[in-house]
């Protein structure tokens, strides 16, 4: 089960064009396309004919036309044309789902369209600003829940074992770790004291010697995280630390959509405090941080596997705090959305 009155991403901006496309986000296909005037338009993609997908018709200026017999539908999902002579049935039309361009993401809204609000979008801090560098790479997709992919996101001790060569060091196997609940999400954090910097981060750190590092796992309802990692020379950190000149900051912002109940499509990106023009940098942190993501999804994939063909109940442990408050905080908003449209249904 999925919350649908929410913001997913549907596609990275470049990848919506005049083509018709189909794309599947909560189990539900979706034909997308821009207008001409270069708006995005998503189509329940099932014409009420016979359920060709829309996204094997055509497109005709701003009107999708179907492969099959020709039904014609504006980008509201009205028919505006069928073929014979009588009137156009009232039940020919199909769902139109909100979109928005933002952060070089397309998002849909797979709810109620009377409650898309494009300021519930997730904030992302210093977006576009000049000083801070990004790197990105292409959308993964894994063939696993979503939430199996949140829990990792709250979950920090998991890189002492699943990222050796990257971002993990022996403090990540044992400091204890905070966790809060917010008013859209679940926070998991702990700062380390004075230790070497892992290994990834040892490369791009503009300062000598230990250091002190912040662990921030956060993810938001429905499904979007943001992981920040802090190194700051040692001395320098922990919750009321100064924070030194040279501290390196890397804000990692992560969307899983749930394509059905076990794939998920994964889009991801780093805003970094340092170096915002240094190509090279982005390149190095890109396929370094790929690296690490082919690693949970390799491990993930194989949890899901294990979840489905289990002969025995799994356990929890005090570690997986955050990723359980998580869980039973969606759940009850997905209970409470769906009471909702029954009652409204009757």
């Amino acid at each position: 089960m999925f919350l649908k009155n929410a913001w997913y991403v549907a596609a990275w901006d470049h990848e919506v064009t005049r083509d018709l496309q189909q794309i599947t986000v909560l189990g539900e296909n979706v034909c997308v396309f821009r207008s001409e005037a270069g708006e995005l338009v998503g189509l329940e993609d099932a014409c009420p004919h016979r359920k060709l997908p829309l996204s094997k018709g055509r497109i005709k200026g701003d009107t999708v036309e179907c492969g099959y017999h020709g039904l014609t539908f504006d980008c509201a999902g009205q028919c505006v044309w069928a073929p014979g002579t009588g009137r156009i049935p009232s039940n020919a039309r199909v769902h139109a789902y909100p979109l928005h361009e933002k952060y070089g993401l397309v998002w849909i809204w797979m709810g109620n369209p009377a409650l898309a609000d494009v300021n519930d979008i997730f904030d992302i801090e210093n977006y576009g600003d000049p000083a801070w560098g990004m790197n990105r790479g292409d959308a993964m997709e894994l063939d696993c829940n979503y939430l199996l992919m949140c829990d990792n996101l709250l979950d920090p001790t998991h890189v002492a074992w699943v990222h050796q060569s990257s971002f993990a060091t022996d403090a990540t196997k044992d400091t204890p770790l905070r966790v809060s609940k917010t008013d859209n999400g679940v926070i998991v954090q702990r700062w380390m004291m004075d230790h070497e910097p892992a290994p990834f981060y040892k490369k791009v750190v503009e300062f000598e010697g230990n250091c002190d590092r912040l662990q921030h796992y956060e993810v938001r309802f429905p499904s979007h995280a943001l992981i920040k990692a802090v190194f700051t020379p040692a001395g320098t950190g922990g919750p009321d630390g100064p924070l030194h000149k040279d501290t390196f900051v890397m804000d990692s912002y992560n969307f899983m959509t749930p394509t059905t109940d076990s794939k998920t499509r994964y889009y991801w990106f780093q805003l970094r405090n340092i170096r915002p023009d240094d190509t090279a940098l982005s390149k190095m942190m890109t396929e370094d941080v790929q690296h690490a993501f082919e690693e949970d999804r390799d491990v993930l994939n194989a949890v899901q596997k294990g979840m489905t063909n289990k002969s025995s109940p799994h356990i929890d442990l005090p570690i997986d705090g955050g990723q359980l408050r998580f869980r039973r905080q969606l759940q009850a908003m997905i209970n409470e959305e769906q009471q909702v449209d029954r009652q409204m249904a009757e």
